[in-house]
C-alpha cells in the first residue's frame, strides 16, 4: 500500500495533492519513466487527445459487445490507453515545468467528466449491465468529484483518492469485470421478475459506496467549516488567542 502527498501550486491558489492508493509509488515511478523518455514532440495536449481516444475505444467495445463478446478486449485495450493519456498528461506538464494551471485544470477536469460518461454509456449498453445502474454508480463518482472539487476551493486540499481506491484502481476494476463478463457471459439472479447480475449487483454496491462517502465527507465538511471564524481560522484557535494574550499581559504587570 503506498501513500503519497505531492504540494502543489496553481492558479487558483496553494492546492495539495493528495493520493493514497495501493498502487500510488508504483504508478509515480512508471510515469517518471515515461516522461524522461517521452519524445519531444509529444506533448501534454497530444496525450489528452489520446486519452479521449481510449474512452472512445471502451464506448465502442462495449457497445459492439452485444454483437460478440471479443470486442471487449477492445474495451479493455482502451481502458490502458485511457489510463496513459490520462495520467501522463499531467505528469508530462510538471516534469518539463510547462505547466499552464488554469488552463490544465480547466480542460483536464472537463475532458474527464466526459470521458467517465463515455465509459459508463458503454458499460450500460452491455448485454450483461442494466443501464440504470451504470448510471447510479456513474452519479455517485460525479458526487465525489463535486465534492473534491469544492473541497479544494475551501481547503486547498485536492483529494485524489478514497478509502486506497483513485482512478486507476478503478479503471483496473473495470478491466477486471469486463474479462469477468467475458469467460462467464450473463450471470446473476431474478429478483421479482427482475433480471439483476453479478455485475449490477458490484456497480450498485460501488455507487452506494461512492454516494456514503461523499455524504460523510460533506457533513464532515460542513461541521468544521461552521466553526470556523469569518478569516476561516478555527473558532477555538481564536478562543485561545485572546487567553494566551492576557496571560502574557499578566506576566508582564507581574514582572
Amino acid at each position: 500500500m503506498a501513500f503519497v502527498a505531492v504540494a502543489a501550486r496553481d492558479g487558483l491558489g496553494s492546492m495539495t495533492r493528495v493520493q493514497k492508493t495501493v498502487f500510488a509509488n508504483r504508478e509515480r515511478q512508471l510515469l517518471n519513466w515515461l516522461c524522461v523518455r517521452m519524445p519531444a514532440r509529444v506533448m501534454p495536449d497530444h496525450l489528452t487527445l489520446v486519452g479521449v481516444g481510449g474512452a472512445v475505444m471502451v464506448f465502442a467495445g462495449f457497445v459492439l459487445s452485444s454483437e460478440s463478446r471479443w470486442w471487449l478486449w477492445l474495451a479493455m485495450l482502451g481502458l490502458v490507453v485511457h489510463w496513459f493519456g490520462d495520467s501522463l498528461d499531467g505528469s508530462l506538464a510538471r516534469y518539463r515545468r510547462t505547466e499552464r494551471p488554469l488552463y490544465g485544470y480547466f480542460l483536464d477536469h472537463t475532458v474527464d467528466a466526459i470521458c467517465n460518461l463515455l465509459l459508463m454509456l458503454g458499460l450500460g449498453c452491455t448485454p450483461w449491465v442494466r443501464m440504470d445502474v451504470a448510471l447510479f454508480a456513474l452519479v455517485g463518482y460525479y458526487l465525489l468529484c463535486m465534492y473534491v472539487f469544492i473541497n479544494n476551493q475551501v481547503s486547498g486540499v485536492f483529494q485524489l483518492s478514497f478509502i486506497w481506491l483513485g482512478p486507476t484502481e478503478l479503471r483496473l476494476a473495470l478491466i477486471l469485470i469486463s474479462i469477468w463478463m467475458f469467460f462467464s457471459g450473463w450471470v446473476g439472479i431474478h429478483v421479482a421478475g427482475v433480471a439483476i447480475s453479478y455485475y449490477d449487483m458490484l456497480l450498485l454496491f460501488a455507487g452506494a459506496c461512492f454516494v456514503a462517502i461523499f455524504g460523510v465527507r460533506v457533513l464532515a465538511g460542513i461541521r468544521e467549516l461552521r466553526d470556523r471564524g469569518p478569516d476561516g481560522r478555527s473558532a477555538n484557535a481564536l478562543a485561545i488567542r485572546p487567553v494566551q494574550s492576557a496571560s502574557r499581559n499578566a506576566v508582564s504587570r507581574a514582572k
